[in-house]
C-alpha cells in the first residue's frame, strides 16, 4: 500500500495538504551548517544547483527504512568534512517534480553535484567506508 501510494505521487504533481509538509525535522546539531531540507525548487536552485561548494543530495522518504539508517550515517560523515561539502536532504513525496527531473525511481538515491551537474550517484544503502570513498571522490581528497 505505501508502495503504490508513493508511486502514485512519484508520477503526480506535487503532494498537498497535511502530509505535504512533514518530515523537515532533520539534521543534527554538529551537521547543521552543512545539511539542509530543500523547501522548494527554488531552494534546491539557489543551494544546490548554484552552489560554489560540492553537494551531495540525499532524495529520501519518510516510509523509507533504508534511508532511516543511510541519512543520518551520511550526514555524520558530511559534517567531519568541515564545509568542504554540502549535503541537501530531498523528501520525494513532497518534491516529486525534482525526483522526476533528476530521474530518482527508487529511494534512498545519493547524488554527488559540482557546479550544478551531477558527478556521480549511487542507490540504496552503503556503510561509511563507501561514503566515505564516494564523498572523498567528489571533493578530490
Amino acid at each position: 500500500m505505501a508502495q503504490r501510494l508513493a508511486l502514485q505521487r512519484l508520477l503526480s504533481l506535487p503532494a498537498r495538504g497535511p502530509l505535504a509538509s512533514h518530515g523537515r525535522a532533520f539534521g543534527t546539531s554538529a551537521g547543521r551548517r552543512s545539511t539542509f531540507n530543500v523547501q522548494d525548487g527554488g531552494d534546491f536552485q539557489d543551494r544546490v544547483v548554484n552552489s560554489p561548494k560540492p553537494v551531495v543530495v540525499d532524495f529520501h522518504a519518510q516510509w523509507c527504512g533504508p534511508c532511516k539508517i543511510l541519512g543520518p550515517r551520511l550526514e555524520k560523515l558530511v559534517s567531519k568534512l568541515d564545509g568542504k561539502v554540502l549535503m541537501a536532504k530531498v523528501d520525494i513525496d513532497d518534491h516529486t517534480d525534482l525526483a522526476i527531473e533528476y530521474e530518482v525511481s527508487a529511494v534512498p538515491t545519493v547524488l554527488a553535484m559540482k557546479n550544478g551537474d551531477v558527478v556521480d550517484k549511487f542507490v540504496g544503502i552503503k556503510d561509511e567506508d563507501q561514503l566515505e570513498a564516494f564523498l572523498k571522490k567528489l571533493i578530490g581528497a
